[in-house]
């Protein structure tokens, strides 16, 4: 008799911690983000491209990458039609370093 009380008890217990675990939603909601930050917001646009320097010195095979937070582009050389930065006279990884290429007005199309 005393197992049959214990059980029935541990059994409310599992049903009221069930109850609680059900009804936590509706007595405390999360907040809905209208809006998540990224740590970074860039598009990365697909293939190699031959990019040009701004000044008109040269050009290169690159990667074009736009900042969606503020519409500038940048040109991230990769020196070969590779998506990656390479360098076949290096055994190390190679850093590919960026330069502006441009920038599109995204605050003009609110106008």
């Amino acid at each position: 008799m005393k197992q049959d009380g214990l059980t029935k008890f541990l059994l409310l217990v599992i049903a009221v911690a069930l109850v609680a675990i059900a009804a936590r939603p509706y007595v405390d909601p999360a907040p809905a983000l209208a809006e998540a930050s990224s740590g970074h917001a860039f598009y990365i646009e697909p293939g190699v491209q031959m990019l040009r320097y701004p000044d008109g010195t040269g050009q290169v095979y690159g990667k074009v990458v736009v900042d969606l937070r503020n519409g500038k582009v940048w040109g991230f050389p990769t020196g070969t039609p590779d998506p990656y930065p390479s360098n076949p006279l290096d055994s190390k990884p190679s850093t590919s370093k960026p330069f502006a290429l441009g920038k599109f007005a995204f605050e003009d199309t609110e106008k």
